[in-house]
């Protein structure tokens, strides 16, 4: 039995990290009934989906991130011409989104993300742009010896709709240091999300998790985005994120240790704990049928989320660290997959309006 004050707690969004513990040791089925019943009092039962594609504009990185699997695999980089093809193939395709991200060019600066913004909007206005994480916007700003702030406001100028909240991995420098010493550390994410929400471009926030990282390094990563949004509102959703841990540092050494991908149960939990923490703060947690798989991502349904994510076109950075659901999924199946929850299938746009 769950006990009561936890469960005031969690109807009234103020549930602490010691509560999220003391969850974590009830029976998993209680838990994702509770949170599926604060998903449904939070966001009624239409499931959301988004379609749209995902542009990778070039692997080469100099970043030394040891979950990677896709930096260098190719050595390519698309020309802006290319990337336009891209583009026009998710227009035709009816997408409303492009989302657009890359490695890091050891000479990018701003221009090259200006061109990127330019190519889109120059022919397709009405495509959303959500593009750049907040390492590459730092990375940009360095290169182009410009503050965080300038970039983004000129960024914003340039087309920039909104941004992926991705490059968070885990929250907590101690992990940071192991998985990642070179990116931005997670006050630098923390200032660049919310100097982003400070000038009127939303992001969502990712959590990537299951390599080094620990159940009180997930929590406390879940209560520092609820903190931004409570100070910003500016995040559109919650995305976790489950490590894939092939062709990359960081999984071959959990591989070698016996430690293999997260558990199903494990994923689950993640999304309920994520739901119940979040509640009446951010109203939307996207489940990723990449990296879970469709069948488990169905299972998210019930366990917290509410959003299926998009439709994709060409998911190359999972795929590249061993997810084998696919890099595109068309709007039939992934209604298909939601109705048989017996909930309502709705496709959004980026902020989550209905279309």
């Amino acid at each position: 039995m769950i006990p009561e004050d936890i469960l005031e707690r969690a109807y009234q969004g103020t549930t602490t990290k010691e509560d999220a513990l003391t969850l974590l040791k009830i029976k998993p089925f209680e838990l994702f009934a509770l949170a599926d019943q604060i998903r449904a009092e939070a966001v009624g039962d239409d499931v959301t989906y988004i379609i749209n594609r995902n542009i990778n504009f070039t692997d080469i990185c100099i970043g030394t991130c040891g979950f990677c699997a896709f930096k260098d695999k190719k050595g390519y980089l698309l020309s802006i011409d290319q990337i336009k093809e891209k583009i026009k193939e998710a227009h035709v395709s009816g997408a409303t989104e492009v989302c657009i991200q890359g490695g890091l060019l050891p000479d990018a600066n701003i221009d090259l993300y200006i061109d990127i913004l330019r190519a889109v909007k120059s022919e397709y206005p009405h495509l959303h742009t959500h593009c750049f994480s907040p390492m590459e916007i730092n990375h940009a700003a360095r290169a182009s010896g410009l503050s965080v702030e300038k970039t983004l406001k000129k960024l914003k100028d340039n087309g920039l709709n909104t941004m992926p909240g991705t490059a968070a991995e885990i929250l907590v420098d101690k992990v940071r240091k192991i998985i990642c010493p070179d990116k931005l550390t997670r006050q630098e994410w923390i200032d660049t999300v919310t100097l982003a929400h400070n000038i009127g471009i939303q992001t969502t926030a990712t959590m990537m998790y299951g390599h080094v990282d620990t159940w009180e390094d997930r929590i406390d990563h879940i209560i520092t985005i609820r903190e931004i949004q409570k100070e910003t509102g500016g995040f559109s959703e919650f995305v976790p994120l489950s490590f894939m841990p092939y062709n990359n540092p960081i999984g071959e050494k959990m591989l070698e240790e016996g430690r293999f991908m997260n558990t199903g149960i494990d994923d689950l939990k993640v999304y309920a704990i994520a739901r119940i923490l979040l509640n009446t703060h951010i109203n939307n947690v996207q489940t990723s049928w990449v990296k879970l798989g469709k069948k488990l991502a169905q299972m998210a349904l019930s366990c917290g989320a509410n959003d299926m994510g998009g439709t994709l076109m060409e998911e190359s950075i999972s795929k590249s660290a061993g997810a084998s659901s696919g890099e595109v999924i068309s709007v039939a199946e992934l209604e298909w997959i939601i109705r048989a929850t017996e909930r309502t299938p709705v496709q959004r746009d980026t902020l989550y309006r209905s279309i």
